[in-house]
């Protein structure tokens, strides 16, 4: 622990959300991962999932890969959370939820719309119970409009907000991101629009509403383009050769293949580049209307060069001139590069009969790295939380787990 770790005596500071506590009635991925935003900003999340089954994110085995029964996903999702069971069609069940709700400072749901109203969960409800909580929602498209009764899913949203046809080259068909971008994005947005309420909160008392959709995540990601599109009827997506990385940058950028792998070439000067791979037909364009003009014939004569040598050789050749490249590493070189040591983005979480590599979270707070050893709740694990909440005592045949 570093000096900006501790305070004047000595003593560890606490994290920024230390003492807020969330209720997480969200499952899969934009909400929950929102709630692990906060946790590891210190946090006490609390889950609250059906009995039996639990979040449905703990069977959705990302590469089929599973821990002690839960996905690996999910225990990355879920790390540092409590799990307590609930059936809240059940009155009963639901009375004890609405008693958590009234003590607690943030709820996250990611219900299709209508469910909350129907569960007395909605934030008009919940605002009678409890005026000063935050109250967190994320949809797949909001709440009205012809796409808000769609499946909210990363894919799904991702065609709708047409992603995949700013991926791939001219010939392919749509390429969508391989990565739950939606999901993560919209995870952002909300954790960040919980803590300025959170903000708020402290100053007035007042709590409040914060909302977001996976559409309005992706439509706020492509900000460059459709800013440009709503004051320019003429653009439109044109997607280039198969060297190119984006439909509206020029020549040279784009991925390009060496002898032994790839190599990613950023916004350079197309005469830069020539004279660097001694390539005179590049170092005469010093006109850059023709590097869109002649974008094609630009990435074929690269793309020659540069497989005749090593993507490290070439690296070596851009790098010494302070060129804007990398290489494109595949997933196994990325772990084993010393860069991903550098960055310390692993951390291990540990319980009887389980231990986890999983990753930290990406802020560091007054120099520290936020890292928590906890691992996932098992389902229900803390449903002793709700039983102090009623005189009537849960029991392993109502929902909870028998310990």
């Amino acid at each position: 622990m570093s000096a900006q770790d501790v305070d004047a005596h000595g003593e560890p500071l606490p994290l920024p959300l230390e003492g807020v506590t969330v209720l997480d009635l969200s499952q899969f991925l934009a909400g929950p991962v929102a709630a692990l935003r906060l946790a590891d900003l210190g946090a006490r999340v609390i889950k609250v999932e059906r009995p039996g089954v639990g979040d449905a994110g703990r069977a959705l085995a990302f590469a089929g890969r599973t821990i002690e029964g839960d996905s690996m996903s999910f225990h990355a999702m879920n790390r540092g959370k409590e799990s307590v069971t609930a059936d809240l069609k059940d009155p009963a069940d639901l009375a004890r939820v609405r008693a958590l709700v009234a003590e607690a400072d943030v709820l996250i749901q990611n219900f299709r719309p209508g469910v909350v109203e129907r569960l007395g969960l909605d934030p008009a409800s919940v605002a009678a119970l409890n005026p000063s909580l935050v109250y967190g929602s994320v949809s797949g498209y909001g709440d009205t409009g012809p796409f808000a009764s769609r499946p909210g899913q990363d894919l799904l949203a991702q065609s709708i907000a047409g992603l995949p046809w700013l991926n791939g080259s001219a010939g392919d068909p749509p390429v969508p991101v391989g990565l739950a971008v939606a999901d993560h994005l919209a995870s952002c947005h909300l954790a960040q629009g919980i803590t300025a309420l959170l903000v708020r909160r402290f100053r007035t008392g007042r709590g409040g509403l914060v909302q977001t959709s996976l559409l309005e995540a992706l439509v706020d990601l492509q900000f460059e383009l459709l800013t440009t599109r709503l004051n320019d009827p003429s653009i439109a997506v044109e997607r280039k050769g198969p060297r190119s990385a984006h439909a509206f940058l020029p020549a040279p950028y784009g991925i390009y293949p060496t002898s032994d792998g790839w190599l990613a070439l950023a916004m350079n000067p197309v005469p830069t580049i020539g004279r660097l791979l001694d390539l005179p037909a590049l170092v005469s364009m010093s006109d850059p209307s023709a590097w869109w003009e002649r974008q094609e014939e630009i990435e074929q004569l690269i793309t020659e060069r540069l497989r005749t040598s090593t993507r490290d050789h070439w690296l070596a050749v851009l790098d010494a001139e302070d060129v804007w490249c990398a290489p494109v590493l595949t997933l196994d070189e990325l772990v084993e590069h010393p860069g991903f040591a550098a960055i310390a983005m692993t951390q291990q979480v540990a319980r009887e009969g389980l231990e986890l590599t999983t990753t930290r979270s990406p802020i560091r707070v007054d120099g520290r790295v936020l890292r928590d050893p906890r691992p996932a709740p098992r389902l229900g694990e803390h449903d002793a939380l709700l039983t102090g909440l009623d005189p009537v005592a849960r029991t392993a045949g109502d929902g909870a787990v028998a310990r």
